[in-house]
């Protein structure tokens, strides 16, 4: 497979490696191409795995067989635009963009290609757990949380010179957690009401929004959804409560009990590497081996539409 990488931060040479191994696993050659904006000299694992870098779009070839949009979101429709011409198949990083009023219909899609939004925690034992669960028992209510501090992100990094810091970039905890709104709405669907507070209210030195907190009504169940970059303790847990009991699952332990009264039963989850799972499963899909798009550009944008307040 022929592969184009635009970006290559953090997230980026995450995608890198896991794509390497997975091509590996299934002993298809690879030539990795790699468009940058800066010229700074990458470290030395992930140039063994890169066999081109590309400073400007006219250094590039066509006909990729996949590109990976892994840049900055503010760049997201952009880069699509002029890459997908050259690419029969897209993996995007999430969020979509960093708003969702662009036209999408403009974009020059191919029939037949794969193009994929990052949805990660869709791919972990929890989720597939919980998704298990929902499946058999009424929800009355639930609450989602991701809560953690932004400058313990990214270690020797200064916070304030990330894109997370940055609304310009189209940082913030609307976008950057915008995968409880994507689980959520796999989960239950879209809501029917929605209300939603966002800002700054911490004293992080920061010009995108620390704290998002959203009330969705369904015709019968209430969802809670609150992110925030301040929290001291990190947190990733969904709450449901049953007929059955609560149910307590936690993203970052991978762990699912479920509670009533003074009886705790853990449910089974699975080890796998979410990340390593979705890339499996992008690869598949590329192949013609796998054929379900969990999260398609479409429902990217609607997902997009909810976080930032907006009802489908």
């Amino acid at each position: 497979m022929k592969i184009c990488f635009a970006g290559l931060g953090s997230i980026g040479k995450r995608h890198l490696r896991n794509l390497v191994s997975v091509l590996g696993e299934c002993g298809q050659p690879r030539e990795i191409h790699a468009l940058r904006r800066g010229k700074k000299a990458l470290d030395a694992e992930t140039r063994t795995l890169i066999d081109k870098q590309a400073f400007s779009m006219e250094e590039l070839e066509g006909d990729y067989d996949a590109v990976f949009i892994t840049n900055p979101t503010l760049l997201h429709y952009e880069t699509l635009r002029a890459l997908l011409p050259r690419t029969k198949h897209a993996f995007i990083e999430k969020p979509l963009f960093e708003r969702a009023n662009y036209d999408v219909a403009a974009l020059p899609f191919r029939e037949g290609g794969v193009y994929y939004v990052a949805a990660p925690l869709r791919f972990s034992g929890v989720f597939r757990c919980v998704a298990g669960f929902v499946e058999k028992e009424r929800v009355f209510c639930a609450r989602a949380i991701s809560s953690s501090y932004l400058p313990d992100w990214r270690q020797g990094v200064d916070y304030r010179d990330t894109y997370s810091a940055k609304a310009v970039l189209g940082g913030g905890v609307t976008l950057d957690l915008i995968h409880e709104w994507d689980y959520i709405k796999a989960l239950f669907g879209p809501p029917k009401t929605l209300h939603r507070i966002s800002g700054r209210f911490s004293e992080l030195e920061i010009t995108s929004d620390d704290l998002s907190c959203y009330l969705a009504g369904y015709d019968d169940k209430v969802v809670e959804v609150h992110l925030d970059y301040f929290g001291r303790e990190t947190r990733r847990v969904l709450e449901l409560y049953t007929r059955e009991g609560v149910l307590y699952a936690d993203f970052l332990n991978r762990s699912v009990t479920l509670k009533h009264g003074l009886d705790a039963r853990p449910l089974h989850v699975s080890e796998a590497d979410q990340y390593l799972e979705e890339m499996r499963h992008f690869i598949g899909m590329c192949l013609g081996l796998r054929y379900e798009n969990p999260n398609t550009v479409g429902n990217a944008l609607e997902t997009l539409k909810l976080a930032t307040g907006g009802l489908l």
